[in-house]
């Protein structure tokens, strides 16, 4: 559904952010992109769905094709068109506004209200908590129920492609698997999710792939399994060792890990 290829972005003409990868999203499947930060996930996220024109950023080089057609020369009105929600990191809602009025903000591009309503319905059957919270102002809201809110006003606009940026960033345990749970229900109902994640654990148990970025390159990929099982990815990012146990920092082999991915 989704292919990048060689795909390189620099700001300001100047900062190299992105340096030609490459990865696709099959229809219907999850794929996590992994990384510390400043890897380039959020950038390359950015990058599909256009906007990382409003923080002085372009693709330099190589080509974003989506359900066929080329999307990197797209403004982000006609990527959402195409069937692209990008839910950006940080719980971006209108705090002012109830949590009903933030989901029908995500239905705004549908012409029926009749269809609007039939899609609200369809989030409070399926985030039962935002039923019970429709009336309440999302500012006092807790971080994961913000979260769950900008999930719904996702799916307030009938997507192909989810893409979500840390989904997990600053949430209780509880609800990290709250909202993990219901990513999981709509990968299950078909829709197509690319996850953004530093918790390496939580989306390995969702994705059917992944890719590990570093400084800007994709060091490593592959099937969410395989990757569960590498060596250097229990290690560096799970904290793991072969056995399952937890590792002390001391003992991590950062040479190792250099030389075999990047050398």
């Amino acid at each position: 559904m989704l292919e990048l290829n060689n795909v390189e972005v620099i700001y300001s003409d100047v900062i190299l952010a992105v340096k030609g990868i490459s990865l696709a999203v099959p229809d219907g499947k999850c794929v996590a992109l992994l990384g510390g930060n400043g890897a380039g996930k959020s950038t390359t996220l950015k990058a599909i769905s256009g906007i990382i024109r409003v923080e002085d950023g372009r693709v330099t080089s190589g080509n974003i094709n989506f359900d066929g057609k080329r999307i990197d020369k797209a403004d982000p009105t006609e990527v959402v068109r195409s069937g692209i929600i990008h839910v950006m990191e940080g719980r971006r809602v209108l705090r002012h506004l109830t949590v009903e009025q933030n989901l029908l903000v995500g239905g705004h591009m549908e012409s029926s209200g009749r269809d609007v309503r039939k899609r609200l319905d369809s989030v409070y059957d399926r985030i039962r908590r935002l039923a019970a919270l429709k009336d309440r102002i999302t500012g006092y809201l807790s971080g994961g129920e913000q979260q769950m809110v900008v999930i719904g006003r996702a799916m307030m606009a009938n997507p192909k492609l989810i893409m979500i940026d840390e989904p997990s960033l600053g949430l209780a345990p509880l609800m990290i698997d709250e909202v993990f749970e219901l990513l999981k229900d709509l990968k299950a109902s078909g829709t197509t999710l690319l996850i953004v994640e530093q918790n390496t654990r939580v989306a390995l148990e969702i994705a059917d792939y992944g890719y590990v970025m570093e400084n800007g390159r994709i060091v490593l990929e592959g099937a969410a399994e395989e990757l569960r099982n590498n060596e250097d990815v229990r290690e560096f990012y799970l904290g793991l060792d072969l056995k399952g146990e937890r590792k002390s920092y001391r003992d991590i082999k950062h040479y190792r890990r250099r030389k075999r991915w990047l050398g």
